[in-house]
Order: C-alpha cells, then structure tokens, then sequence
C-alpha cells in the first residue's frame, strides 16, 4: 500500500495479439463465421493493377466500415482513434499493435472517388444475405416489410416552396388495362387519353441543405426532413433481405412491389405470404401481391369518415347483382369506372329524396348517394379475411419481432437515428451498410451459440 507505483506502462511484455482479444468478443464470433474474401472480387474493376500509388486492401477497408456500424460509431474520425486504441478492432483488421492505422479520409475518399455512382455497396449487401442462406439462417416462406424514418442532416427552417411535376403512381399502367377492361365488360366508352403535354404540379416543400430529402408530415411521426428505409426482413430469424431508401414524403406502398420482385428474382425466394402494416393496405397492392401467388397479411386500415355519416359498411354488396343495398332496402346501382380505378354506384334521386335518414347518408345536393368501389377490391376483400383467420393472426403477430425490433436495434445501436450523409445514394449507402452489419452480427450470434 505504501510502495511506489512502478511505471508498468515501459516495461516490456511478450505477448500476442492473439492473447489479448477475449475469447467471446463479436468480432471473433463474426470472424469465424462470415468470409468476407468475396469483396476483391465485387470491387476488383475499381482498381487499377499497374498504376497509381498502392491502395489500402479492400477487404480491411470493407471491414473498417462495417465497424463503425456494428458498434455504433457515427463519426469516421472517431472510428479510426477507436482502432489504433482497440487490440480486438486491430486483430479484426489483421493489423499489429504497431501498424499504422489508415486516416479518416481514407474513407472518405474512397467513397467520392471509387465507390461513388457505382452499386459496390448493394452487392455486398446481398453477398451477405446470400451467405446467411447458404447457412439456412434465413428461409424465404414470410417475408415482413415497413419503413423508418431517419433525420436527414437539414434544418426544416431553411427551405423553399417550389413547383415540381405531381408524382405518378408506380403502378399506374396496371391500373389502367384494369380500368379499361372493366369499361369495355360494361359496354362504357374507352377513357379519353390524358394530354402528355400538359403537367400536372404539386407544390412542395424543399430543402436548401439537402435537396433529396423530403419533408415528411404523417400523424403521429415528427415533421421535418426524413429520408425513409424501406426494409424487408425473414420471418425465421428476422434476418434483413432488403433496404431501400426514399424520401420521407413518398407512400410506403410505392417502391413495395419493385423491391418484393428484386428479392424474388435476386435470391430465387418463394415466400407463401407477406406481414405489411396498414399503410400498406390497398386494393393495387393487395391484388399485385396475390398476382405473385403470395398471400398478403396486412393490418386493419379504419376508414376516414365524418362521424354523423353513414360507413361504407352500412350498405351490403351483392356479388352476383354488382349492386350495393341501403339500410333502407334501396338499391344503389353501377354508373361508370373512373380514370382513379373507381366503380361508382349511384342511387335513385327521387327516393333518396324523401328518405328520412338523409342527412346522415349524405350531404349531396342533389339528393344522390354515390358509393365507389375499386376495381381491385375483392383482392383487398380477401386479404381482410385472411388477417382474420387464426393463421393470419399468427402471421401479423410476428411483425414486432422481426421488422419491428430490427428498427429498434438498428435505432438503438447501429446509429440508424439519424442519416449521416446528405443525398440520397450516399443515405442508401448508410442504410445498406448498416442492414449488412446487422445481418452479420446476427449471423455470428445465432452460429457461434
């Protein structure tokens, strides 16, 4: 107690590297499991074999990234102090305790000069998934998807309104054979085709700082500019298929399809059914997905509706008749199909008229109730019953701990708060690299127990 320190730091130790990293560190775990040699391939065309000064090895380099997502490192500067201190880190990279750790912009200039505008990153991603496959960690028979938001690197005090052309659907060209089709089964003339030359606009609001990003404001969620992660993950282990980034002011059902067709083709999944919330919950989406011989599993969607108005629930559809019935008994019959994929059904003037519960039913002027029912409903229909049935339950039930609790991890430790990068492809960048981290971690996890 009364003996003087001894400066334990300049004495001499033999030790290995080997020795220090603690037997159940993740970084051991992720070493024995995960090969990560197919990165030279992936960016072997990146690289030139005789000229320039010696690059960094791309495998390290790979690795020095998915670092910082694995534990939740957001600054690169950072990152690198943490390795040059860190023997596990160091023993991960293959680096010694005395070799140079490369510098910060070492990153950074890899990303703007060699990666940028390329999809070095999306291959990756799936080479990952494709691993966790092989390994039978991920089965393809459900598949769940949401989206989460994260805080673009904008103030949504700096901004402008500006005037762009109005979004289109991204299944606009379905719905219009739909629409025509049904118009000639109902002996209606073809719509008039829409005037190319004239553009619809939208007012939006714009950010100065990070112009890709989009102003969200959906109830419930905080206003300002979002971009939004589209991901898809296993119903076995919650293993991440797919991430894909948008806007924060484009609908979830948007890009759905597109992405469930990617994973399809790209890993040859054959799933028997998909977990998707409500705002997933259309007649397009449901009708397209079943299309696909899969069976979708979506949340119950409440209809906006005033409260001293009749529900669309109050009146009965007869299949066999394509006629919806008043409360009152009265028929409300078919009239057209719209340009927006709509059946209208019109009721008869002259007894609405008189009706006495009138004014709940509607506030039309001229005393005519119209009902709408899309062209894809009975596809909506059937899904609605199968989120009834007991295995439909069981399905939906699964969504929090998969989909969900992926957020909620990449949230909490992988720095998923918040976009650390302005654009959209370097967002897309940080949400693959982050999807890749979790799955690795995940895969050390469950094969390392």
């Amino acid at each position: 107690m009364l003996r003087d320190i001894s400066p334990q730091q300049h004495q001499l130790e033999m030790v290995t590297l080997e020795q220090l990293v603690p037997q159940n560190h993740l970084v051991r775990k992720i070493d024995t499991t995960i090969d990560f040699e197919f990165i030279r391939a992936e960016v072997a065309d990146l690289y030139c074999k005789d000229n320039g000064r010696p690059a960094i090895d791309p495998v390290m380099l790979f690795k020095i990234m998915l670092l910082g997502y694995l534990f939740g490192v957001p600054s690169e500067r950072r990152l690198m102090q943490e390795i040059e201190v860190n023997v596990a880190y160091r023993w991960f990279l293959r680096l010694s305790l005395t070799d140079k750790v490369p510098d910060a912009s070492t990153l950074s200039q890899n990303r703007i000069r060699r990666f940028n505008g390329t999809d070095v990153f999306q291959r990756v991603f799936d080479r990952i998934v494709e691993q966790a496959i092989a390994k039978r960690l991920i089965g393809g028979r459900v598949l769940y998807t949401d989206s989460t938001h994260l805080k673009a690197s904008a103030n949504k005090n700096k901004s402008i309104n500006k005037l762009v052309a109005a979004s289109t659907s991204a299944y606009v060209d379905q719905l219009n054979a739909a629409i025509e089709e049904e118009r000639k089964a109902a002996g209606k003339k073809p719509l008039a085709p829409k005037d190319d030359s004239v553009c619809e606009l939208s007012e939006i609001k714009a950010s100065t700082t990070d112009p890709d990003s989009g102003f969200m404001t959906r109830e419930g969620k905080p206003q300002g500019f979002f971009y939004l992660d589209h991901r898809t993950v296993d119903g076995r282990h919650g293993l991440i298929t797919d991430t894909h980034v948008t806007p924060g002011n484009q609908h979830d059902s948007q890009p759905y399809i597109a992405r469930l067709d990617r994973q399809l083709q790209r890993f040859q999944l054959e799933p028997v059914a998909v977990g998707l919330d409500a705002g997933y919950n259309t007649a397009m989406l449901c009708h397209l997905i079943k299309a696909r011989q899969i069976e979708p599993v979506m949340g119950y969607r409440r209809p906006n509706k005033g409260k001293d108005l009749l529900r669309k629930s109050a009146f009965d559809y007869d299949k066999d008749s394509d006629c919806y019935r008043c409360p009152q008994g009265e028929l409300l019959q078919y009239s057209t199909t719209n340009r927006a994929g709509y059946r209208e059904y019109k009721s008869d003037r002259n007894k609405c008229k008189d009706c006495p519960i009138r004014s709940r039913c509607t506030k039309s002027e001229n005393h005519t109730k119209v009902l709408t029912r899309h062209v894809f409903e009975t596809a909506k229909e059937a899904a609605n019953e199968t989120r009834l049935s007991s295995w439909g339950k069981k399905i939906y039930k699964r969504r929090k701990e998969t989909v969900e609790r992926s957020f909620a991890d990449a949230k909490q430790h992988h720095g998923h708060r918040y976009a650390r990068f302005r654009g959209l492809e370097k967002v897309q960048m940080q949400c693959l690299l982050a999807g890749a981290a979790q799955n690795i971690k995940k895969m050390a996890l469950l094969l390392a127990a």
